[in-house]
């Protein structure tokens, strides 16, 4: 739940206080979010000497975690996503600066209160949709009400600060992409070209006709290469390579069997049992006990229906379910709908978000029982929910509810809902207070089931931890380096599995799985080196560095996996390209043993040609004015080796209106503009300290 939402659960009047008094504190002040400064310790990193502070970062990033914390988005993922946003931040910030780009006082109350306000969430109607800019502004009338510092300063950090900074990220990406125009030239010659057809006749010698084992690529080679196209192979962030193995120290299956063993010596008793809530207690259980009825629908256990045939007081089991041994027992069934639709009057007795307090449970009681009578009186429903309900979720539509399942509500709540029939009315009390509850609609009647579960996990025994933990040490201080690591890892039958591309700041370890410290670990030590074992999950690791890339051009050893083909190929074509002898496409195919092929309707717009593939090179030949009705030089392809004659170069009619054309051919330039962040990003002096630090 967002900042504002938690503050306004203590009262409207506090919100309107405190977005007032940021708002003032923002223009009186000269220049919100003025740098801090910074130490060693809390210099996150550096953007062409401008500061990101880490305590700073720090707040931001807790609250994106709290944003994200609904999808299951874990921590260590949004430290990189939000390093990204805080970069981009002071590279915009730099060249807005540049180009005198801000946010006038006038402009301040658009940003504000206009379509693109911080405050939307907060002061929409839910019924109407309608942003309630009034309500909003009123908040500047309120400011003598809030003096509480620190909230004001979460407001403007993370509400208004952010909403300038993006109307002046906006005016400087307009200034960008309106800064790109289309000549007329130029459209007219793209329209032109997409029209444009050629026919050819062509001999082609593909590589396959040369075994690969015939040719070696050497260091040099690669090499070579590389230089040659230094452009294609930069290496823009260091990276790492491991090699690693592995030690399951997950349980065995004696200490499956073991575990079987405990949990069915309870059945009996967990049977017998006649308070099932007492036992589980007792005995302990990883499923807890859900004391309230389920349709076969809405319970997702496995061998389900071997349960429920048990019978009522009987017990089934022990079957596998994901990492536990579990015993099921029905304790009862019903007769329940799937599903019902309600409304209802909640008099709240503590914050639902903040779990405060907010009135005594008499005083609760009091004014529920007051509102059951008065509607018993005839008194209107709607007027009682709008004056008195607090589930402000429900309040904007009179109470009612969207048809819900069983399980989704608060149990009181939910068993209320299912249990009686439509149309009756009463008071429950939940953890949150008092319901006055009136059941408008359920669906057809089934069976729902109680069932208790007695479930333990399977853990893996002493004996099984401990081999798998000496394992790994052995394996750790008898390698002293990659190739005894190698060597070793044969001796005990155990394979090296490969990691590669690790980087400094990363948290995951392909393979691995999460394990900072061994990322750390990997940056801290050379090639060559041997760690200790670490544990992940249910496994011990080993792993041994295999390799580093630096920044610039990429190394040889990594290269080779990319490149080798291209060289063989190459090493190829020269070969070919020595059988190729004559005047003519005949001559020259009969020198080969190949055919002479055609290929019509080449488009110079596509570099695909049907049959042949990718031929970029192809495509540029087949419309070489120069090669009309004579033979080209063997021409190095993708496939092979070309020798390329035109026979026909024509149009044919575009279908295609030369505005719409022009306005499409301008949008698609525009939009590459929005990736202005990476040319900066190449240009920019970047310091990151994140590795150290994290």
């Amino acid at each position: 739940m967002s900042i504002i939402q938690n503050i306004r659960e203590r009262g409207a009047w506090i919100i309107f206080g405190i977005i007032a008094i940021a708002l003032i504190a923002f223009i009186l002040q000269d220049g919100i979010g003025r740098k801090r400064g910074a130490s060693d310790v809390t210099t996150l990193g550096k953007v062409n000497g401008e500061v990101i502070n880490k305590i700073e970062f720090e707040e931001k990033l807790d609250a994106q975690v709290q944003n994200y914390a609904a999808q299951g988005v874990k921590r260590e993922q949004l430290i990189g996503y939000l390093w990204n946003q805080e970069v981009d931040r002071l590279l915009f910030k730099s060249e807005e600066t540049k180009l005198g780009i801000t946010v006038g006082t006038k402009e301040l109350s658009d940003v504000l209160f206009g379509n693109e306000s911080p405050f939307k969430q907060e002061f929409t109607d839910k019924t109407t949709g309608q942003f309630k800019e009034n309500d909003a502004k009123l908040a500047i009338n309120q400011i003598k009400k809030s003096k509480n510092k620190d909230q004001i300063k979460q407001v403007e950090k993370f509400y208004i600060e952010p909403a300038i900074e993006n109307r002046m990220r906006n005016k400087y990406q307009a200034l960008v992409v309106r800064g790109v125009q289309v000549p007329k030239w130029l459209a007219e010659k793209q329209l032109a070209e997409t029209s444009n057809i050629s026919t050819i006749s062509f001999v082609r010698v593909p590589y396959t006709t040369i075994t690969d084992t015939t040719l070696k690529v050497s260091n040099e080679d690669i090499a070579a290469y590389l230089k040659e196209n230094a452009a294609a192979y930069q290496v823009e962030e260091a990276s790492r390579n491991i090699s690693f193995v592995g030690f399951s120290a997950a349980p065995s299956s004696v200490d499956s069997a073991s575990a079987k063993e405990l949990i069915t010596a309870q059945k009996a008793d967990f049977k017998n049992a006649s308070d099932p809530v007492a036992f589980l207690n007792k005995a302990g259980t990883e499923l807890p006990f859900y004391n309230s009825y389920l349709s076969k629908k809405a319970i997702k256990i496995p061998e389900l229906d071997s349960i429920i045939k048990a019978g009522i007081g009987n017990v089934y089991g022990p079957y596998v379910d994901g990492k536990n041994f579990t015993v099921a027992k029905v304790i009862g069934v019903k007769q329940w709908p799937d599903s019902a639709s309600v409304r209802h009057i909640l008099i709240a007795t503590v914050n639902p978000t903040t779990g405060q307090q907010i009135r005594d449970d008499s005083t609760a009681k009091k004014l529920i029982d007051s509102i059951n009578g008065a509607i018993k009186g005839g008194a209107s429903f709607d007027a009682l929910c709008a004056k008195y309900s607090e589930d402000e979720g429900s309040k904007a539509k009179a109470g009612v509810l969207p048809q819900f399942g069983q399980g989704q509500m608060v149990m009181a709540f939910n068993d209320y809902a299912f249990e009686n029939n439509t149309g009756s009315k009463g008071v429950v009390k939940s953890e949150f207070g008092y319901h006055y509850i009136e059941i408008l609609k359920q669906t057809a009647r089934g069976p729902a089931y109680k069932i208790a579960y007695l479930s333990k996990t399977i853990l893996p025994s002493n004996e099984t931890i401990t081999a798998a933990s000496t394992a790994a040490a052995q394996l750790a201080s008898s390698s002293k380096d990659l190739k005894s690591f190698n060597a070793n890892a044969v001796k005990i039958n155990k394979q090296v599995l490969p990691a590669a591309g690790i980087k400094a700041n990363d948290f995951d370890i392909q393979g691995i799985g999460t394990s900072r410290a061994t990322v750390r670990w990997i940056f801290e030590n050379d090639v060559n080196a041997v760690s200790e074992p670490f544990e992940v999950g249910d496994n011990y690791f080993v792993a041994a560095i295999s390799g580093i890339e630096k920044e610039g051009l990429t190394s040889v050893d990594i290269a080779r996996p990319q490149v080798e083909g291209i060289i063989k190929d190459k090493k190829k074509a020269e070969k070919i390209k020595t059988k190729l002898k004559g005047n003519s496409l005949e001559t020259i195919a009969t020198s080969v043993n190949a055919m002479v092929q055609k290929a019509d309707s080449i488009n110079f717009n596509y570099t695909m040609i049907p049959g042949l593939g990718n031929e970029p090179k192809i495509v540029g030949a087949a419309f070489n004015k120069t090669l009309l009705n004579k033979v080209s030089e063997p021409i190095v392809a993708n496939t092979g080796v070309f020798v390329v004659s035109v026979i026909n170069l024509g149009a044919r009619q575009t279908q295609q209106d030369p505005v719409f054309f022009k306005d499409e051919l301008l949008q698609r330039t525009r939009s590459v503009m929005f990736r202005s962040s990476l040319a900066l990003k190449k240009t920019a002096k970047i310091v990151d300290n994140r590795a150290k630090l994290y």
